[in-house]
């Protein structure tokens, strides 16, 4: 007896074939949004920059947004379970949208951060809202198709975003990468206003229901010092300076007061059963661990490849790229895995294979040939495939609908937070490998500058290779941290419940 066979009883669905198709073109619309929104931007900072200015601060582009995505997840997730998920729905594509627009108009860079701001406040309602509606309508054994559409989603906006990014910044505006939203975001939203009609359910609660704002408000400022702290750590000031320090014992003073007003709420943004319950609390760890270790390959092995492998930024990316082909293919394919052996195996098998890939990374030779890296990362997306899809899939059939948002939103906080605390502590272990090998405070950022110049020796290069090992040697112990969680927390089966 394997962990999808039914235990508890869920309503039925009432949605017809033709309604679902249309629903789900809108879901993966929406989705688009937020994944070439994480994307398309990049290319376009050079022109963005010699527009506005504001170079000493043009990352909070980036950062911005991410932090913004991040601590809304939570609270749009148990609004979904509260009022329905297409009221929050419609609400986060307008307020995206309308941050799209203001983007667009921006005067200076200021004026463009806090637009990316906004844009960021509506991205986590359509991430954590559009997953939360897939696992809606669809049952269990259909619903590996709606999730590799998805990550196709997300694989084609890696790829596709920047080339649509330079081009727009290239041939027409910068303003455009903001404004192609619009008629995209008008679609999906026509889209869900006409062919989205969720049941009426017992579970659902009443239209009075009381909200924890409260609790809302202490979520968004905690998470959003907190992040703050993590992503401006070694950029804007040191580690140990008075401005980190003052952040972090900010962000601790927080949680606390978050703790005690969701201790109190008769309806609390973090409910306390999401970390009770061992099979949400592992496959939480377990995908913060999957953020924490995808920071590796995203962030660093463009700079390898180009340092040390000697590619073009063009070669660079296609290296990097091709784990979003094998990735989706896996995920989809997944099923006929887990419906033999489980989820929580699945993900062993997966999270397990991708660890060994991690940790011998830095057995490639030096300098190496660029198939060397491809080959690694093509094996890495078919095996990371393989782990998190079943666990989102798994986790979301072990819940009803009054739940299904909060732990959806759960489960991309924890995997938003891993990659933010992944990009601060693997920066940090590749600058001290640096200091260590160059001497003095060398840092990534300078010395590829100073390698892209032509001023600096060979040594530098051998520095970042070791560097850039160690960080892959840091995401493998991820990988193996995520394999003991499931090992030990997780429950051999599912407790999935029954649908019709």
């Amino acid at each position: 007896m394997d962990d999808t066979k039914p235990a508890i009883r869920e309503p039925a669905r009432d949605v017809s074939t033709n309604r679902r198709g249309a629903v789900v073109a809108a879901l993966m619309l929406a989705m688009a949004l937020a994944a070439l929104d994480a994307t398309i931007v990049s290319t376009a900072v050079p022109q963005i920059v010699g527009d506005l200015g504001g170079f000493s601060v043009f990352s909070w582009l980036f950062s911005g947004y991410l932090l913004a995505v991040t601590v809304t997840l939570p609270v749009y997730g148990k609004l979904s379970d509260t009022f329905g998920r297409k009221p929050v729905l419609i609400a986060g594509s307008a307020v995206f949208l309308l941050g799209s627009l203001l983007c667009a108009v921006a005067w200076n860079m200021g004026a463009l951060i806090a637009f990316r701001i906004v844009q960021g406040l509506g991205g986590g309602a359509l991430q954590g809202t559009v997953q939360t509606l897939a696992a809606d309508l669809y049952p269990l054994e259909e619903r590996p198709k709606i999730q590799a559409k998805l990550s196709t989603v997300w694989a084609v906006a890696a790829v596709a975003g920047p080339g649509i990014g330079g081009v727009l910044a290239a041939y027409a505006d910068w303003r455009w990468i903001f404004l192609v939203n619009l008629p995209i975001g008008a679609v999906a939203l026509w889209l869900i206003v006409r062919h989205l009609h969720e049941p009426r359910r017992a579970e659902k609660t009443s239209p009075r229901a009381r909200v924890d704002w409260a609790g809302a408000l202490a979520v968004f400022a905690c998470g959003g010092v907190l992040l703050t702290a993590l992503v401006q750590g070694r950029v804007a000031w040191a580690w140990l300076s008075w401005p980190s320090l003052g952040l972090f014992g900010t962000g601790l003073a927080l949680v606390a007061t978050v703790v005690l007003i969701e201790r109190r709420a008769a309806e609390p943004i973090i409910p306390g059963w999401v970390w009770r319950r061992r099979t949400i609390a592992a496959v939480n760890l377990a995908l913060g661990a999957l953020g924490l270790l995808m920071v590796a390959p995203t962030v660093f092995l463009p700079t390898y490849a180009q340092s040390v492998l000697g590619l073009t930024p063009v070669a660079a990316g296609f290296v990097l790229s091709v784990w979003t082909l094998s990735w989706p293919v896996s995920a989809a394919l997944s099923q006929h895995v887990y419906r033999r052996i489980g989820f929580r195996n699945t993900a062993m098998l997966g999270i397990g294979t991708a660890a060994l890939i991690l940790f011998a990374f830095p057995f490639l030779p030096y300098p190496g040939a660029a198939w060397q890296p491809t080959l690694l990362m093509l094996l890495l997306g078919a095996a990371l495939g393989l782990f998190q899809l079943p666990l989102i899939v798994g986790v979301q059939s072990t819940v009803g609908w009054a739940e299904r948002g909060t732990t959806t939103a759960s489960v991309l906080f924890c995997r938003q937070t891993g990659q933010t605390v992944g990009a601060a502590v693997f920066g940090a272990v590749a600058n001290g490998v640096l200091a260590a090998r160059l001497g003095g405070a060398s840092d990534l950022d300078s010395v590829t500058r100073a390698l892209d110049a032509g001023t600096a020796p060979e040594t530098t290069r051998a520095a970042i290779a070791e560097a850039v090992h160690t960080v892959y040697v840091g995401a493998g112990c991820a990988a193996a941290l995520a394999f003991v969680v499931l090992l030990v927390l997780a429950p051999r089966r599912f407790p999935v419940i029954e649908e019709q």
